[in-house]
């Protein structure tokens, strides 16, 4: 994303200095270092030098160029502003790159805590606490109730660990077989995604935020707005706003407008409904849609601050209250037989 944002930057900026479309491609592609990105824009800078559209070269490699950035491109071309639309699209990139790599920061240190977490106590379950408990056997202590739960635990894990890391790999294959083939499933597990404590509504924000800025970036460029909506539907990576998009643009097809359609959705709030409407109205639904963005993405920023700050010490409670009970369950007996080799001195 990142070398694709620089490019389109790049780009944007030599045509803007009115320098041709081959010989600005050509200048990139000196520039850029061996790799597939350098040798996809060899091809395409052979396309356009053949005649065809930078937009139509651009389609043939759809891994590179999504059919947003494909489409953003030809609506350039039509209005004769592709400077003004790459630059737009550049600043559409960061800006999209931005929230995720917000979103994927907020939940990176938990998820880092709970593996750590996890590794812990199975050293400490499988090696640690058997060495122990052959200590204690050997000396034929009266255990407390805690080392007898935590020995019996170990034993459990060590016995029948590898059948709940298969259970737990088929499980995980499962889920993706189904999510390859079951729309249903998709869409089930969307909603549930949707529905989390705290998660939830920070995916919905940013999903919001997706589709504003990607709507209205698209409005605002040229392209109509079926078209912009189905680009936007194949965007958003999620079944439960996709099959709102696809109810709006059901309705734009019929005639009617996208706020009806919006108002019926669990996933559009009043806010959303109200400000499309307006911008219905007013016909600025493109500067509507970047005000929401804007909003959205605000919002977003300041629930992953609260996010995190929930989550950084539930998961170091959590951490230390396992390992603290696994540590006072070999404690306790330890302090036994140090009194009771104290005595036989």
């Amino acid at each position: 994303m990142g070398r694709l944002s620089e490019f389109t930057v790049q780009l944007a900026t030599l045509l803007d200095a009115g320098i041709p479309i081959v010989r600005a491609l050509r200048i990139l592609e000196g520039q850029m270092p061996p790799g597939p990105f350098k040798d996809v824009l060899r091809q395409i800078t052979q396309d356009v030098e053949s005649g065809s559209a930078l937009s139509e070269a651009m389609e043939k490699h759809p891994k590179v160029f999504d059919l947003l950035y494909t489409n953003m491109v030809r609506a350039g071309e039509i209005g004769g502003v592709q400077d003004v639309i790459l630059l737009r699209l550049a600043e559409f990139m960061a800006r999209i790159q931005d929230i995720r790599s917000r979103v994927k920061g907020a939940l990176f240190y938990p998820v880092v805590v709970m593996v750590l977490a996890f590794a812990v106590i199975t050293v400490l379950l499988v090696f640690v606490i058997p060495t122990f408990a052959k200590i204690f056997a050997r000396e034929r202590m009266d255990l407390p109730w805690i080392t007898q739960t935590m020995m019996s635990l170990s034993d459990q894990v060590k016995k029948w660990g590898w059948v709940v890391i298969l259970a737990v790999g088929a499980v995980y294959l499962i889920h993706r077989i189904l999510l390859a083939r079951s729309e249903a499933y998709r869409l089930g597990r969307d909603r549930f995604l949707l529905k989390l404590p705290l998660l939830g509504d920070l995916q919905r924000k940013s999903l919001l935020a997706r589709f504003a800025r990607t709507f209205g970036t698209l409005i605002q460029s040229g392209v109509p707005h079926l078209e912009a909506l189905e680009i936007v539907e194949g965007s958003l990576g999620n079944k439960e706003i996709q099959r709102a998009v696809e109810a709006i643009r059901a309705s734009i097809r019929e005639g009617e407008g996208l706020a009806r359609p919006m108002q019926g959705s669990p996933v559009f709030d009043e806010i959303v409904v109200n400000m499309v409407d307006v911008g219905e109205e007013t016909g600025e639904l493109d500067r509507m849609l970047l005000k929401i963005a804007d909003r959205y993405e605000k919002e977003v920023d300041q629930k992953i601050y609260v996010v995190f700050k929930v989550i950084e010490p539930v998961t170091i409670v959590f951490l230390a209250v396992i390992v603290g009970l696994i540590m006072l369950s070999l404690l306790l007996p330890m302090v036994q037989l140090v009194q009771r080799l104290g005595k036989g001195v």
